[in-house]
């Protein structure tokens, strides 16, 4: 039977004001929902500025709980507009204790899931591990699709698009989507052909995720310059480009550098038809996959 599925999501500056950055969320969400969108992603830690460029104790304030303010006015949105809301959090788990984490909040139901960012990067300029403890590997946590009434989201959040054992372990748990909220973009230091290399490379290695594992994707990205107020560098000009690809990569939508929404009709029955052309499960060799769990192959 036809299924198909309108997917949007919100591409946006955002700020350290919670209420301003909001604000500018619930305007792209009551205009996607105006056309019709049923399944809406927004970018990584949305709700305030991309504080990992420095190291600073006094910002783990910006921390919430699952439950917390920023969560409950996305859960009420999702009720209001009746969508299947992506929602990002800095969430405090305990003293001590931080994720950077996605929550999925299902119409009514409120939140009915929630993914803590696994892969945790320490670069100049994204110094996350000072702030982010890697989510739990385990079965209902790690890289685990969370169940909703659009279908099976396999949500994963910025440096682990990078990893194709993550899409892969979704897609090996029935994900149907993989989303990737995300904040990523130019150190003003790099030159012009650098910055565009690591641009294609950022789109083309979720595509191929896309492809490797017979899936749609869906990227949400932030736009504009976020200064580093250590000034040990001159900040970052976060790049945008968010899009939406097909399960053979084929780009469906794609955003510029500017504020921008997009809303895609998805074809859900494609991922099943483009795998039984390019079976690519079913020719896994499990059994010489084993030196996959280690380190490295010395």
């Amino acid at each position: 039977m036809p299924r198909t599925l309108k997917v949007g999501l919100i591409q946006q500056a955002a700020w350290p004001d919670k209420a301003r950055s909001l604000a500018e969320t619930e305007r792209g969400l009551h205009e996607l929902a105006a056309q019709g969108a049923e399944l809406i992603l927004l970018q990584e830690l949305h709700a305030t500025h991309y504080f990992c460029q420095y190291e600073d104790p006094a910002l783990f304030d910006l921390a919430e709980p699952l439950d917390g303010p920023t969560s409950q006015r996305l859960a009420a949105l999702a009720a209001e507009l009746n969508i299947v809301l992506v929602g990002s959090l800095f969430e405090r788990r305990a003293a001590g204790l931080y994720h950077n984490t996605a929550v999925v909040y299902d119409r009514q139901q409120g939140a009915v899931g929630h993914y803590r960012k696994m892969h945790i990067p320490d670069d100049p300029g994204f110094y996350e591990k000072f702030y982010f403890t890697p989510g739990d590997a385990t079965p209902d946590s790690g890289f685990a699709p969370i169940d909703t009434s659009v279908g099976r989201l396999g949500v994963l959040v910025c440096w682990d698009q990078w990893y194709p054992e993550a899409a892969r372990l979704m897609a090996l748990a029935g994900a149907e989507l993989l989303l990737y909220p995300t904040a990523i973009g130019w150190c003003l230091e790099d030159d012009p052909e650098e910055q565009q290399r690591q641009k294609e490379a950022w789109t083309l290695v979720q595509r191929a995720h896309g492809v490797a594992n017979g899936l749609p994707v869906v990227v949400a990205n932030r736009i504009g310059h976020e200064p580093d107020h250590s000034e040990v560098t001159s900040g970052i000009d976060f790049w945008g480009g968010s899009f939406i690809c097909g399960p053979q990569g084929e780009m469906l939508a794609l955003a510029g550098q500017e504020t921008e929404t997009l809303v895609v009709d998805l074809d859900m029955n494609r991922g099943e038809a483009t795998r039984r052309i390019w079976p690519y499960l079913r020719d896994r060799r499990i059994d010489a996959y084993g030196d996959l769990n280690r380190r490295y192959r010395d």
